[in-house]
């Protein structure tokens, strides 16, 4: 897992060019490239969630596709469209944004749900069908969205169907006064993200999906992430617990996670780490529960506390 391990940290300082202070955002960002997942990056206005997918992207010397969600939108403005060549006396396929290899929908929560369900086939399954014409996805293929939890006037709320589909949320927040004025220091002259170059090659991010499939994890640890997911469907506070596909992305990212620092196999710390980020958007809570102010992080980090951890060798059963 060297070549993984390297690849990683080669794409963390440079999107930390941009980025300062937040390599925790930074590398679940990257575990979700190599997990072949997508990202919601979830927080206030101007922390910089649009800047860290243009610098991911920047990074990766991928084709980049931004789309601004609005809502007066349409499907095709972000599949694209159908349209007819008087020449050829044929319809031709205009391709929309979506297809890039990393797709940044700024805003998703401003879009009609009839145009955020236009991303639903393209998350899952890799293509997108236009006038009954089915049109595959360039590889890697990831979707970066942006939204603002605490503006709700013009927005509407993602469909549980549609967070599912996101493999993990990141939550950006603000920086240490040391951070902040790096930031300044940094775009006195200009913006950093002006001068970043492509460090990593398109094979090499494929390579690197396909390697980390091979990363070891031991039935102890595939036991725990299960019990994770059903103490989720089976909890007073929460009304809708985690899916199987909750359970596989932590698998999937786990294994990202643990090739991301050098190891071919998974501790169950790996599992603890990535809980919040992958299950909590998953989760809708009780009433009662959301009545009181809690969140979906203080349940799993309460259900982290009194499941018990596997004990044992991990690399190997």
């Amino acid at each position: 897992m060297e070549q993984v391990q390297e690849l990683a940290q080669r794409i963390i300082a440079n999107v930390e060019q941009v980025i300062v202070g937040k390599r925790a955002a930074v590398r679940m960002s990257v575990i979700g490239l190599l997990s072949q997942g997508h990202i919601l990056i979830e927080d206030v206005p101007g922390v910089g969630k649009t800047m860290l997918a243009r610098s991911l992207a920047l990074s990766l010397g991928c084709t980049f596709g931004r789309i601004q969600f609005t809502p007066d939108m349409l499907p095709s403005d972000v599949t694209g469209v159908s349209i007819f060549n008087q020449v050829t006396r044929s319809f031709e396929y205009q391709s929309g944004p979506i297809m890039a290899q990393i797709v940044l929908t700024d805003e998703i929560n401003r879009a009609t749900p009839k145009t955020q369900a236009a991303l639903l086939e393209a998350m899952e399954e890799r293509q997108v069908t236009v006038d009954g014409e089915t049109h595959i996805l360039p590889r890697p293929f990831m979707v970066m969205a942006t939204q603002n939890p605490v503006e709700y006037e013009g927005t509407f709320p993602l469909p549980e169907a549609q967070l599912d589909r996101f493999m993990m949320r990141v939550s950006i927040g603000y920086p240490a006064i040391g951070d902040e004025i790096e930031i300044l220091n940094r775009q006195h002259l200009r913006h950093p993200v002006e001068s970043l170059v492509s460090i990593a090659e398109v094979q090499e991010i494929l390579a690197a999906q396909e390697a980390i499939k091979q990363v070891y994890v031991s039935k102890a640890v595939k036991e725990y992430i299960v019990r994770l997911s059903e103490r989720t469907r089976n909890h007073g506070e929460i009304y809708l617990g985690v899916s199987p596909r909750g359970s596989l992305n932590l698998y999937r990212t786990g294994q990202a996670y643990a090739a991301v620092f050098g190891r071919d196999f998974v501790l169950p710390d790996d599992i603890k780490q990535l809980v919040v980020p992958v299950l909590s958007h998953r989760l809708i809570l009780d009433p009662n529960a959301r009545l009181r102010n809690t969140t979906q992080a203080d349940v799993l980090n309460e259900i982290l506390d009194t499941l018990r951890v596997p004990e044992g060798d991990f690399a190997r059963d």
